[in-house]
């Protein structure tokens, strides 16, 4: 049996990347080793990578958030993305991933993975598709199976730690697609790229039909496998049909398969969800896929509001999270409109951090009520260095506090010495005098 991370936590062994993830979550090292045994938590990590910040994702443990970075092919410069990256880790990213598709990849790629410390994931079937194109000067269609699983073989030895492989689109996946009328089709690029490679080829899915290969890769490498939801919806007038579903029952079966191998698997979920199905759709994978951690883009409960696009990612993640969902992936204030700058990648991920913290406090996360009381007994003293000590972004708040002029009566420029805290502070001793 291959010595992955997942087989020895069945024998309780406990390495140093699981200490590490326990004492950030405050839990015993043998209570982590038995949700990775069990499949409900991840600890994505390649045998041949060095991190010194690996995360835990899964069940009872904090909401993780993820930033995605990479080129374009209208700009495939890597000094831009490694600025992206800087900005991400600074603001606290649990994990990245590099989804390039224009320029040197493979340098891109090993750039990103020597400065990044921690997880790092892709989409291989970028690359293979790209490739193809260039190697065959035609199109996606002709790439072959066996430069499909070049790339991924040549990723897992460049040391990723976590894979998105679209497998659970099939046949009879396609089948319900085609007799179910959908506003927006397919709408995930690498899953966009299977539907027409599988369609001009009139064949199985290479992912799904060769899953064994893929597993032996990902066992040789330890790569946690993030199983694609190609099928997603990509507007809420899509979400939860049948096709989304269909792909989301073969799922949980490749889970079980990829468990019995000690590969490690999370699931990725819809994009587009109205408000009142976002629980629903948690539940659902969670039930069809065996408690393994979800990952989720978003999701977004409405469609009306691109340049905001993080905030209505922030809402739906927040439901979602608090639903039980492990894993937010962040939009940016430019998602569907452009490749995001520096600015709209911090923007991104502070407004994934806040919906995160906010599903914490309903999952009953150690610290998270915590940090929110501590916030609540500073702006009760109107210690205003103590609130943006604790602000989730303490530069923009210690700006805007700076802005807006410092009042002669200690409270903020909004109320001065109208000030409700210092109003009632002063009733309050006289309604403790009167007793």
């Amino acid at each position: 049996m291959p010595d992955t991370l997942k087989n020895q936590a069945k024998k309780g062994v406990v390495t140093e990347e699981i200490r590490l993830c326990a004492e950030a979550e405050g839990l015993s090292p043998e209570t982590l080793v038995n949700q990775i045994a069990k499949g409900e938590v991840v600890l994505c990590k390649n045998k041949k990578a060095k991190l010194s910040k690996p995360c835990a994702i899964g069940k009872g443990l904090k909401t993780k958030v993820n930033v995605n970075i990479g080129t374009s092919k209208d700009r495939p410069y890597i000094e831009e993305e490694l600025k992206k990256l800087e900005i991400a880790l600074r603001y606290g990213t649990d994990a990245v991933m590099d989804l390039s598709t224009g320029g040197p990849i493979d340098e891109i790629r090993k750039a990103i993975r020597e400065a990044c410390p921690v997880p790092l994931g892709t989409v291989p079937i970028y690359q293979a598709a790209l490739e193809a194109v260039e190697k065959h000067k035609k199109s996606i269609v002709e790439m072959t199976v066996s430069e499909i699983f070049e790339v991924i073989q040549k990723q897992a030895e460049d040391g990723i730690d976590f894979m998105t492989v679209h497998c659970g689109i099939t046949k009879h996946t396609l089948e319900r697609l085609k007799n179910k009328e959908r506003i927006l089709g397919v709408v995930s690029r690498g899953g966009s790229f299977i539907v027409e490679w599988m369609v001009y080829n009139n064949r199985e899915n290479p992912l799904y039909e060769y899953f064994d290969e893929l597993l032996d890769i990902a066992s040789a490498y330890d790569i946690t496998l993030s199983l694609g939801d190609g099928i997603r919806p990509g507007c809420i007038a899509d979400a939860t049909d049948g096709p989304q579903i269909q792909e989301l029952i073969i799922l949980g079966e490749l889970t079980l398969r990829a468990w019995e191998r000690g590969v490690q698997v999370m699931i990725e979920g819809p994009g587009h969800v109205p408000l009142d199905q976002i629980t629903a759709n948690v539940k659902l994978q969670k039930r069809l896929c065996h408690n393994a951690p979800f990952y989720v883009l978003g999701p977004l409960p409405t469609d009306i509001a691109p340049g905001y696009d993080h905030i209505v990612g922030a809402i739906g993640g927040a439901i979602a999270a608090s639903a039980g969902a492990d894993f937010l992936c962040y939009l940016t204030p430019a998602e569907h409109l452009r490749l995001p700058t520096l600015e709209d990648v911090k923007e991104g991920l502070i407004a994934s951090k806040i919906a995160a913290h906010v599903a914490d406090l309903v999952k009953g996360v150690k610290g998270a009520w915590e940090w929110d009381l501590e916030m609540a007994k500073a702006r009760a003293q109107l210690d205003w260095e103590r609130q943006i000590e604790l602000s989730i972004d303490p530069e923009k708040a210690r700006k805007y506090r700076l802005e807006g002029g410092i009042s002669r009566s200690k409270a903020c420029s909004m109320c001065g010495e109208y000030c409700a805290i210092k109003i009632y502070e002063h009733a309050y001793k006289f309604l403790k005098g009167a007793h």
